[in-house]
């Protein structure tokens, strides 16, 4: 099983929603049953908080499912459980180093590394645009997916 981790800073609007579409792209292509995800923050100010109401609803629209997100926290631990690490932004990223304490870690990701972007994943709790965050989430997903096929030979 290849398990893969997003990660924000308060794990109830990137994060989730990138767990949500990724596993929304995995079931569409038969994958569901090879990859796992889940999604934490770096902080723990919403643990155990169901997902923005602005996530949930773009979510929704979309037709992905946001059954069982709940917010967590990274641990530690999670840098061993997990193959694949991608922050949300550079922040999130930096926060993961020190968290994980495996700084520079290629399994460390920043999700819009992977396509031509190359940028921080906006915060919609702050920009109220979650449908550019749901956009640049869905492309980046996407491009994650292409990376675990061609490293793992998924098929």
């Amino acid at each position: 099983m290849i398990n893969v981790l997003f990660v924000c800073l308060g794990n109830i609007c990137r994060s989730p929603m990138a767990e949500g579409v990724f596993r929304d792209l995995l079931k569409k292509e038969n994958l569901s049953s090879k990859v796992n995800v889940d999604s934490a923050a770096t902080s723990s100010w919403h643990i155990g908080s169901p997902p923005h109401k602005g996530t949930l609803a773009i979510l929704k629209k979309y037709n992905i499912s946001a059954q069982g997100l709940v917010g967590r926290q990274l641990t530690k631990e999670d840098f061993e459980t997990f193959d694949y690490i991608i922050g949300m932004d550079e922040s999130n990223v930096q926060n993961i180093y020190l968290i994980t304490g495996k700084p520079k870690h290629p399994k460390i990701i920043r999700l819009l590394d992977l396509t031509q972007h190359n940028k921080d994943v906006p915060d919609p709790y702050y920009t109220g645009d979650f449908e550019e965050t749901y956009q640049l989430v869905s492309e980046g997903c996407q491009a994650l997916l292409e990376k675990i096929r061609h490293e793992q030979n998924l098929r």
